[in-house]
């Protein structure tokens, strides 16, 4: 019986060690899984905001072609009072003009829509009249542009410088 005791207390720290050894993978085993889950969350919303960023990004888009569209882009520039330009003329590089150049016409139409408030405080004694003086009689236009020449015609003109 001493035998049999003596192989049962060696047998005990080797299933002390095996016990020990599957705990220990099995506890690694749900960490390793509950971070594996974690990841797999943080995945499946990151793809959610990719989607959503994908279809606004279609809207902004399709905004943009409605936008960049022939017939939005000349009833734009009717609402901002502006014409489709006439004739176009040309310099060439030794001053010439090469076209005829004519200026645009305004079709009769509505009066522009105004895109913005108007102002709400009082005009001042040089507020601009309807014809581009102020009320003491000088000019309140000023050239668009930054300052280039003009031609006779109102249309800026090109300053080549030889090359």
């Amino acid at each position: 019986m001493r035998a049999a005791r003596s192989a049962t207390a060696a047998r005990a720290p080797f299933v002390l060690l095996v016990v020990a050894l599957l705990a220990g993978g099995l506890i690694s085993l749900l960490l390793l899984n509950g971070a594996v889950n974690q990841d797999s969350f943080e995945l499946n919303r990151l793809q959610r905001d990719t989607t959503t960023y994908t279809d606004e990004e279609q809207a902004l888009q399709q905004d943009v072609d409605r936008y960049k569209a022939p017939d939005a882009l000349d009833r734009r520039a009717r609402e901002l009072g502006m014409v489709p330009g006439g004739n176009p003329a040309f310099l060439n590089p030794d001053g010439t003009v090469r076209g005829d150049p004519t200026e645009a016409e305004a079709a009769p139409t509505a009066a522009p829509v105004r895109t913005q408030a108007p102002p709400t405080a009082a005009p001042t004694t040089n507020a601009p009249t309807t014809n581009g003086t102020s009320t003491n009689g000088t000019s309140t236009t000023k050239p668009s542009g930054g300052g280039s020449p003009r031609t006779p015609h109102g249309s800026q003109t090109s300053q080549t410088t030889g090359r």
